[in-house]
């Protein structure tokens, strides 16, 4: 199998738009594969989410959201997009970070121009770094990367601070400096929305947010606004919050275990997408096997 930076180049630079859903956590990132995603992607938001409880906010380590990524790489086959936040500090720091992405499995990864500790995109009271500042970080990030395949990407917050123009001259020169996806974070309106591709000159992605600042539609019209790539990174999460309140509340306020028991998919359907069936197959195979070369070694 190609490297999944490979895979996920081909996704991104094929005519149709790629559409990448987010993962909550390793188990949604094998229920998004089952059900026909060809890549993921996953963030902050939700892994502070699924991990902490808390809110996206910076509270996860580099070691953290590395290891969230990689357990959600040795599941599934299909590439996935990750989050490095701010880079985890200066430049030295940006390349620690590189390679912990590189080791975690991912196919791309994008470094933010927000000021730490960072907020979620789509939230209020954002500040971005200086041009310069982000410049140096993209770059040793760059030169840091051992493994070409996997793309880097660059993302700007500066619409929320200093207007679109501002946000595209800054990433027209971290195109130039060789980010491989562009991300223009959270466009408020149609006007916006369709500059960003028209005026950058790179394959540009749109994130998603459902109750966020950008204007949702489908990808079929994204696509022909240019864009090269669509993600909605928390959607999962708020899905998972929504069928659990359910859940619980049927439970709690019912108090009728067999009224509660259909919200959920069942033991047989859970655990074969799990792969328990195939897991004990293997198990069997191997003892067949072991048992074959025993019996051979004591008959001779």
């Amino acid at each position: 199998m190609k490297p999944a930076g490979s895979r996920l180049r081909v996704l991104i630079d094929a005519p149709d738009i790629a559409v990448l859903p987010g993962v909550h956590d390793t188990l949604s990132a094998l229920v998004a594969e089952s059900s026909g995603a060809k890549a993921l992607a996953a963030g902050g938001y939700s892994a502070t989410a699924s991990m902490l409880g808390r809110p996206d906010s910076s509270q996860l380590s580099l070691t953290e959201l590395a290891d969230f990524y990689a357990r959600i790489t040795e599941r599934v086959s299909v590439p996935l997009l990750a989050d490095a936040d701010t880079g985890f500090g200066n430049v030295t720091n940006v390349a620690r970070t590189v390679r912990m992405m590189e080791r975690a499995g991912v196919g791309a990864f994008f470094i933010e121009d927000q000021v730490y500790p960072k907020r979620c995109g789509h939230m209020a009271g954002k500040a971005v770094v200086g041009v310069e500042e982000m410049a140096g970080k993209l770059k040793a990030a760059l030169d840091s990367r051992r493994d070409e395949t996997v793309m880097i990407m660059a993302r700007t917050d500066a619409i929320a601070t200093d207007g679109l123009q501002a946000a595209l001259d800054r990433m027209a020169l971290y195109r130039e400096i060789g980010a491989d996806i562009l991300f223009v974070e959270a466009p408020t309106d149609l006007d916006q929305l369709r500059r960003i591709p028209a005026e950058l000159d790179g394959p540009c992605l749109v994130n998603l947010i459902d109750g966020g600042a950008t204007p949702i539609l489908s990808a079929s019209e994204f696509q022909d606004m240019g864009y090269a790539a669509c993600v909605m990174p928390v959607t999962a999460t708020h899905v998972i919050v929504k069928a659990l309140k359910a859940y619980y509340g049927d439970l709690l306020e019912n108090g009728d275990l067999r009224d509660a028991m259909h919200h959920g998919v069942g033991f047989a359907t859970y655990t074969e997408l799990v792969g328990l069936s195939r897991q004990r197959a293997a198990e069997q195979a191997y003892l067949d096997a072991a048992q074959a070369l025993t019996g051979a070694a004591g008959a001779s």
